[in-house]
């Protein structure tokens, strides 16, 4: 499938002339909004102890944060690398949302061509990004390597998920010498409690084998927005793969990029064990069963996508029939996201996984397709 080049319009508060369209923005117009099952946050909301924590630390945002983003920083670090954050954390810097990150890294990557993952369409904004700087754009299907390749694993929104075997061998296909490959792994610690070790985050040693002897640059960006149910605080991260790396994004980096909120709701929130607990045994739960679901209502649509995943890749294989299930969706205040806006996919429709009591309402939405 080829690449689109040219953002889609869309309506709503996005300027489809100038940026790239995200879900998200439908909850605030409706009046009888219920849930917002157009975005892939967390289904168990924001963790209650690191938002008291955030709430707290208004009482001193007359201050500046602090511009070495500690003790967040260390922190996030330790729930990276529970036995070597001392040795990691200078590889590691934080950013207000991947998306300042995506773009400040491939601002300083190598100039030439660009590509996407081995998948049909991924998060655009790494697309925008290269677009923006000047890159030549490579589709999924080229054969050629790209100066920078960016791959979004578990991809989102289509579900498709790398192990490590397969990720390290995109690398080494896809990516020239001396180039960058920015592997995002914001999805990943949904995996289980052992994400890490399905993680490029613990693969130091390849890494910097593969810089020493190619001069092939990893960097692995993670929304933390998303675990966490966080989007409005914007936070996000990049381990690069040497401290020098990371003091080249420093270098560019506006100063205080982290406000003092997210940066003290991200100090606590790392400790919250039992929320992730609760996210890796019940999301799959939940997952499963909303899939079940509507797959019996409808047998003729297509779900996609790992059964970690905190949503559903729908094909309903008709553009009018994704389009109906959008408009009634969003009238029953429980919104979904259409794969029409942004990823030029109409016949798509993406929805979060939810608490059983608010898939009845988007269940009892739907019924009416059944009926026309």
């Amino acid at each position: 499938m080829p690449i689109d080049t040219k953002p889609v319009a869309s309506s709503g508060p996005w300027d489809a002339k100038l940026q790239q369209f995200h879900g998200g923005q439908e909850w605030a117009q409706l009046s009888n909004f219920v849930e917002d099952f157009s975005v892939t946050t967390n289904p168990f909301g924001m963790p209650q102890g690191a938002k008291q924590a955030a709430t707290h630390s208004i009482e001193h945002s007359h201050h500046y944060p602090p511009a070495d983003q500690e003790p967040a920083k260390t922190s996030l670090a330790r729930f990276l690398w529970p036995a070597s954050f001392e040795n990691d954390r200078d590889r590691l810097i934080l950013g207000n949302g991947a998306s300042e990150l995506i773009d400040l890294v491939i601002r300083m990557a190598p100039s030439g061509t660009w590509r996407p993952g081995p998948f049909y369409t991924q998060y655009k904004e790494y697309e925008r990004s290269a677009r923006n700087n000047g890159f030549a754009l490579l589709g999924p299907e080229s054969s050629e390597k790209g100066n920078v390749a960016c791959l979004v694993n578990p991809c989102n929104p289509t579900g498709d998920y790398l192990e490590l075997p397969e990720l390290k061998a995109w690398v080494a296909e896809n990516v020239q010498p001396g180039g960058y490959a920015i592997i995002d792994e914001s999805m990943q610690p949904w995996h289980s409690a052992q994400f890490r070790e399905h993680s490029l985050v613990g693969q130091r040693e390849y890494v910097e084998k593969l810089y020493r002897e190619q001069g092939i640059s990893v960097f692995v960006m993670h929304s933390w927005t998303k675990l966490w149910c966080c989007t409005g605080l914007r936070l996000g991260s990049v381990v690069c793969p040497t401290a020098e790396h990371m003091r080249a994004i420093k270098k560019i980096q506006v100063p205080w990029s982290v406000n003092t909120v997210a940066l003290a709701f991200l100090n606590a929130v790392v400790d919250d064990e039992e929320y992730l607990r609760d996210t890796w045994e019940l999301t799959p739960l939940w997952r499963k069963a909303t899939v079940d679901r509507l797959q019996g209502m409808f047998p003729g649509w297509e779900f996609h996508g790992r059964e970690f995943l905190s949503w559903i890749w729908i094909d309903t294989r008709d553009a009018d029939v994704a389009e109906r299930a959008v408009d009634l969706a969003r009238a029953a205040g429980v919104p979904v996201r259409s794969g029409g806006p942004g990823y030029n996919l109409p016949t798509f429709i993406r929805v979060a996984v939810r608490e059983p009591q608010k898939v009845d309402v988007l269940v009892g939405a739907l019924k009416k397709l059944q009926q026309e």
